[in-house]
Order: structure tokens, then sequence, then C-alpha cells
């Protein structure tokens, strides 16, 4: 799909919209099109360019074999033509998973002046057949010759008399409309929807550096993920996982089902799964009861440094919510974290457990999830955790530990799967990248003393 520019031109998640109704009305001398707009690039200033190029590029990769035609900028809006009218329903849900997009037009293109433009909402308005209405105009061409404000008044009073004829109760209503007739008339056209779908708002998709997010397969972990995507990082994804229990079953497939979710948003993601089991009964055996599982959460940060250096991230993603369970006091994030040098970021710090499910639902995370399956926490729990720990407690903890012995050791054991969304389907191949490799090569020769320790 090539992009035409014009010469001379320079927050909420979607919702599940039906496209069954009015989308087959057909305005006369009117061809379909989707009109994109954007959410937060308009405020760019000098870089607006920048993130422009990068959501043209996600728009033309999602619809890249649904939509053959040119994409064309105009004056801070996508145009997206539709060859078949039975793939608008397919290109709008793919649409709904690129970030930077505030909402997404199905518009009719309306050749000629107002009488053409009043003619084709009076048709889309009675497919829609709303019982109250509004007409919203926006003018960015004098040469219609019109206001905004008239254009409103005028197409208003010819939708209101035209259905009205028909014994329709349809009524004005400016406030709170069931249905908006939304017209946009820019150079060389007009523009007419009465639907429109929420985009999922954001920044494009990686615009913002590389972060590695540790996945649980919670609800909490995949809700941090999709909201730091939302911002414009890109993931790769870690998962420790245990011996699962006879009554459950392992995380590591509840885990790759969520990447399989999220990739969509990103397009591509690498998803490490580690080995924990080991490390665990070796943080049993040697450290203080109540303080196991802040232990278990600084040696996978720990882990995931490595791997979010081979990575080359900036940080770390976590799902803590503070305070939702013992471990995320925050006296307890802040012990966790003095272990580690790169940032650990917490979309979720404020959020309580009602926020978080309700996205899950919305992402679709949610279902997943709910299953059952064994995570690595909650195995060997102390029966009363500590709650006001501090960075001295953990240090001294450790003192008794091989902390680099145990860092090799899960990460001798990672395995890598990537995952690619093409044409609407998601595929996954398995092997660690050759740098990952080299990455062990070194730790196990830094264990042996072979090497002296460097940053990697």
């Amino acid at each position: 799909m090539r992009v035409l520019i014009p010469k001379g031109r320079n927050c909420s998640l979607p919702e599940q919209v039906s496209l069954e109704k009015g989308i087959h009305t057909t305005p006369q001398a009117a061809k379909r099109v989707l009109v994109l707009h954007y959410h937060e690039i308009w405020l760019k200033g000098g870089n607006k360019r920048f993130f422009q190029s990068r959501l043209v590029a996600a728009v033309k990769r999602s619809l890249e074999d649904l939509s053959p035609c040119p994409l064309e900028v105009v004056l801070d809006r996508l145009l997206v033509p539709v060859s078949d009218e039975s793939l608008l329903p397919q290109m709008v849900e793919r649409l709904q998973k690129v970030f930077g997009l505030a909402y997404i037009g199905m518009a009719w293109e309306i050749s000629g002046g107002m009488p053409e433009l009043a003619r084709g909402a009076c048709q889309v308005m009675e497919r829609a057949n709303p019982r109250s209405f509004a007409v919203r105009a926006k003018i960015a061409d004098s040469a219609l010759g019109v206001s905004s404000m008239e254009v409103e008044r005028e197409l208003g009073a010819e939708i209101l008399t035209a259905l009205r004829a028909k014994g329709s109760g349809i009524r004005v209503n400016l406030s709170e409309p069931e249905v908006t007739c939304q017209v946009e008339v820019i150079p060389g056209r007009m523009l007419l929807y009465a639907e429109r779908a929420e985009g999922p708002g954001g920044l494009p998709a990686a615009t913002g550096g590389r972060l590695v997010v540790l996945l649980s397969g919670g609800f909490d972990s995949g809700v941090a993920a999709y909201k730091m995507m939302r911002r414009g990082a890109h993931l790769a994804f870690v998962h420790f996982f245990g011996s699962a229990s006879p009554a459950s079953g392992p995380s590591s497939p509840v885990a790759e089902r969520m990447v399989r979710v999220l990739t969509p948003y990103q397009f591509t993601s690498r998803l490490f799964v580690v080995p924990f089991d080991a490390v665990q009964r070796q943080i049993v055996a040697g450290a203080p009861e109540n303080l196991r599982v802040l232990l278990y959460r600084r040696m996978m940060a720990r882990i995931s440094r490595e791997i979010c250096r081979v990575e080359r991230g900036l940080g770390l993603v976590t799902g803590d919510s503070v305070s939702q369970v013992a471990s995320q006091t925050l006296h307890n994030l802040a012990a966790v974290d003095r272990g580690i040098d790169v940032p650990i970021y917490r979309p979720l710090a404020g959020d309580d457990k009602e926020d978080i499910l309700r996205v899950a639902r919305r992402v679709g995370t949610y279902e997943i999830s709910c299953e059952p399956f064994e995570d690595c926490c909650p195995r060997f729990m102390p029966r009363s955790p500590a709650i006001f720990a501090s960075p001295e407690q953990l240090d001294s903890a450790e003192e008794a530990l091989d902390v680099q012995a145990l860092t090799t050791m899960g990460l001798d054991g990672a395995r890598a799967f990537d995952f690619k969304y093409e044409r609407g389907e998601v595929t996954r191949c398995e092997g660690l990248p050759r740098r990952f490799e080299k990455f062990l090569e070194y730790r196990k020769a830094l264990a042996a003393g072979k090497v002296e320790h460097h940053e990697a």
C-alpha cells in the first residue's frame, strides 16, 4: 500500500462495535473510505513527522493484505480507501489494535456540493434510524463557501424533514445524540459518516524504546504490558515457571497465549521462559522464611535485568499494584528494587483490582488468566510474609546465597520464542537469538572465574 501526501500539506480503550447496522447504505455518487484520526500525535510539535510516519507504517502493516489502494495523509487524518465492502469489519477490527489512532470513521466520500451532501446524509441517517441525532461538521476547505455551523444547520433540517416525512419520530439532541452525523470537508472532497469505532489511543508502536516485562500469566502483568505498549514501548516478555501441581498445570502455555493476544499491538514479540524451581529451592533452603517471596522477586528481576541487557532494553515492567498483596507494599517494593540497577516501571501502581480486570476484559487477556495454572511465587509460601522489609534485610539474607550462580542457573535454562503478527495471524518460532547464546557463554566463563565482570 503506497502513501500519498498532497503537495503543500504538511484514551480510552476500544469498545467492540457492531458494523452490521448501516454499513451497506450507499449514497449516490459515493465511494467507501475509512477516516483515521490521530490521538496524541497532533500535540508533538517538531517531532510530529516521526510519530506520523510510524503510525502510517503501522496502518499499512496492519492492512497489507486487505487494502491494496494508496493510503493518504490529509490534514492530520489518514484516509484508507475500501476496495471491498465485505472486508470493512475486518479492516476496522485490525485498526482497533493500532496504537496512535483515536477513532476510525466508516465514511462515504461524496462528490458534488451541498445538495449531494444533504442527499447522502439523509440516506445514511435513514439506514441508521436513530431516535435522536446531531450533525457535526469540520470544514477545512473554503471552496464549499459555507461555515461549519451553516452545514450543521442545513443538514440537520434536511435530515429531520426527510425522516419525519417517512414516519420517523426522530428528534435533534445536541448534547447526547444516539447517532452523530459527522461531516468533514477537506481539499477536493467531502466525507460523511454516522458510524465510528474507537481506536486504542496512545502512541504508535515501537516509538518509545525497548522494555522487558515480567509476565506471570495473571491479570496484572498482561494489563501492565498493554499499558506500556500503548505508550510506544516495544516489549520482550520473560515468564518464570516452576513444577506444576497435578491440580492445575504449567504456567508457560498460559503465558504464551497471553503473548499471542498482545503481539498484534506491536507486530513482533519475543518470549523468554525461564525455569525457576531450582532457584526457589535454593532460596527456601538458605533464607529466612518471611523474606522468601521478596527474594524470589529480586532474583526474577536480576535474571530479567540480564535479559534486558541482551535485548538492548531500557528497563523492566512489572504488574505491581501498591499494597495489593504483601510483597507489593511500598517498603517491600523499595527493598526489592535496591538490588537492581535498571529502572522498573509499574504502570498499575495506583490501580485497584477492578480497574485492572476491566482493562483485561477489553484487551482479551481476562479469560486466559482465569484458567487454573500454578505460578512460581505461591510455591513454598511463608506463613507470615514480611510487609515492611528493608533493603538491608534482603542484602543480609542474600549473603547466604550464591546470587551470581543462581542468576546463571536461570539464564542457562531459558528458552526463547519469537512471535510475528501479519495478515491477521500470529505465528511462532523457537530459538534463542545468537547474541543471547554468546551472553550465556560469557556468564558461564564469569562464574568459572575465566573472565572479569563487565557491563553487558
